[in-house]
């Protein structure tokens, strides 16, 4: 009884890009990527493929895997930091419409990569609420295409794919959310929000015509994309550690209670310092940015459709989701599997 995971999905694109590729061009090996992030290839998307086009197959098959209908959802939640477009519309109402699910909501929610815990949340009040609903919320990313390809320092990191989940619920509106075994810890610490940057928006201010007094039209600045790697990585140990073990104090377990972790797939080496620090073995985080790279708030939602598919997340198995992202903003959710 309760809320639940009903459904996975994942997509990642048929365009491959190997560490062999990127050597062609850059002064770099596979070797030396591989050793620094763990990454070996990555998926790229190709001509006609988005984050919206992404997410609409990743949602497909989530929906395909839950038994539920398009019509019978209520709230599409998007974590994106690459929509379709820029300020609007929302890539969650580009999947809305190209998914038919005409009774929902829809929005988008940029917490960088930790934005799938966060959306998840958003979605876990709706069906407490509306028990008669379900919501789907998707993971999708394009990050390739924000990228600079001659920056050896950043383009080895990403790769482009989306996950997905259907959330729904069985009891009386508001009875789950005291029920629930599941636990959420979301935060933020803007004093690193320049840690990870890309300029551009609208921050800055644009002349004005001082005979009309309307503005005068600007180029386009080029975005630049800056990662402060040491201070990152930081970071992201010390709050992937944190959060983790602060949802198993607040559950009464130990860390090395938990069955399988599913943590943001941003660097091989986070992860094992993150796992030395939880006294876990690395076998109990999946693991899968050899071959995906960092897909950002896609990498959660893709991991645990993953599992699913590999049959290696049970019934009643004790996870945790955690992530960290640009803002700097970090998320953690306790569940018993697939209860929410």
């Amino acid at each position: 009884m309760g809320i639940k995971i009903l459904g996975t999905g994942s997509y990642l694109p048929p365009k491959v890009v190997t560490n062999d590729d990127i050597a062609k061009s850059l002064d770099t090996t596979d070797e030396w990527i591989y050793s620094h992030t763990g990454i070996h290839r990555r998926h790229v998307a190709g001509e006609g493929e988005s984050s919206s086009t992404m997410g609409t197959e990743a949602a497909k098959k989530a929906l395909e895997a839950a038994g539920v209908s398009p019509d019978e959802i209520g709230l599409i939640v998007v974590a994106t930091s690459t929509p379709d477009y820029g300020p609007f519309p929302s890539t969650a109402c580009l999947i809305q419409a190209a998914l038919g699910c005409t009774n929902a909501g829809a929005f988008d929610l940029q917490a960088a990569c930790a934005g799938f815990v966060y959306a998840v949340e958003q979605a876990r009040g709706f069906v407490n609420f509306y028990p008669d609903k379900k919501a789907l919320v998707i993971g999708t990313e394009t990050l390739t295409r924000i990228q600079d390809w001659t920056d050896r320092s950043s383009c080895i990191l990403f790769g482009d794919g989306a996950g997905a989940i259907v959330i729904g619920n069985d009891e009386a509106p508001g009875v789950a959310g005291t029920k629930t075994d599941a636990y959420t810890i979301l935060g933020a610490d803007g004093t690193g929000a320049g840690f990870i940057t890309r300029t551009g928006g609208m921050k800055d201010a644009i002349p004005f015509n001082p005979e009309t007094g309307v503005p005068v039209p600007v180029e386009h600045v080029n975005a630049k994309f800056e990662i402060k790697g040491h201070d990152v990585f930081a970071f992201a140990v010390r709050q992937l550690s944190k959060v983790a073990t602060d949802l198993c104090v607040k559950k009464g377990i130990e860390t090395t209670d938990l069955d399988r972790v599913f943590a943001h797939q941003a660097n091989a080496r986070i992860i094992e310092a993150t796992a030395r620090r939880m006294k876990l073995p690395l076998e109990s985080f999946w693991l899968n940015l050899e071959e995906t790279g960092n897909t950002s708030a896609a990498s959660i939602p893709i991991s645990l459709d993953q599992a699913v598919k590999a049959g290696e997340l049970k019934e009643g198995m004790k996870i945790v989701m955690i992530g960290f992202g640009a803002g700097l903003t970090y998320a953690g959710t306790y569940l018993t599997w697939p209860n929410l």
